[in-house]
């Protein structure tokens, strides 16, 4: 590739992955607060506009503890896996140590059997079912029906399934959508290494995409680029 992997490399260890992180964190939760206690109008275009917002927040939290499970949130191990592992927690209350195991089998075993965010039929809602079915868990549904047994006494209903429960779901089709499935889906990238595609480029629609997990080709390439620095492989 034409750019400068190792000088791309040296700035993805620097405080910068920390303030990135925390900057995600604290405006999900900024705006989660808020949205809970606004009073919904479904007449009005911002309500629509607000879901889109918090569901891209919401996979902001995924991309973070993404970077963690690559090490490039913090050089620092145990900040990069208390990034790590807060993020995936937010997140529909993933586990890390669950989903860093399953990613590192998906770099290792990229499009193929042993991959699991792969299906060989490539039809979009089967391979979604199964995508979503390799990282749910039990745990996971009974966390997120206690907390909201909890927090419905406290914020209302309505709000919670708006702007809590439905941005999550929504952001896993856009993880998947751009993330996996348009990267994945045909054997025409299986004549390249890294049996992955890339969006053309556009860095502001990689950006509101999939925070340039678009460019999935050139992350398979170098997966200790972090997000933010990623459309500079491009």
């Amino acid at each position: 590739m034409s750019f400068n992997k190792s000088k791309i490399l040296s700035k993805a260890i620097d405080p910068v992955g920390i303030i990135i992180g925390s900057v995600v964190i604290l405006t999900w939760l900024f705006c989660l607060f808020y949205l809970l206690n606004w009073q919904i109008d479904y007449s009005n275009i911002i309500t629509y506009l607000f879901i889109f917002v918090q569901t891209h927040l919401y996979t902001g939290l995924f991309i973070t503890a993404h970077d963690a499970m690559h090490g490039t949130v913090s050089k620092q191990k145990n900040i990069n896996s208390f990034f790590g592992r807060l993020t995936a927690f937010l997140f529909a209350f993933n586990f890390y140590d669950y989903l860093l195991r399953k990613h590192h089998m998906h770099h290792n075993h990229v499009a193929s059997h042993d991959d699991p965010d792969y299906h060989e039929s490539g039809k979009f809602w089967l391979w979604y079912w199964n995508f979503i079915k390799s990282y749910i868990t039990i745990k996971q549904l009974i966390l997120i029906t206690v907390s909201l047994q909890l927090l419905k006494l406290v914020f209302p209903l309505e709000n919670l399934l708006l702007f809590w429960v439905l941005p999550s779901i929504l952001s896993t089709f856009q993880l998947f959508y751009f993330g996996t499935y348009i990267p994945h889906r045909n054997d025409a990238h299986n004549n390249n290494q890294h049996k992955s595609g890339t969006l053309q480029k556009n860095h502001l629609w990689a950006f509101l995409s999939c925070y340039f997990f678009g460019y999935h080709y050139e992350h398979h390439d170098a997966p200790g680029i972090p997000w933010w620095r990623l459309w500079q492989t491009k």
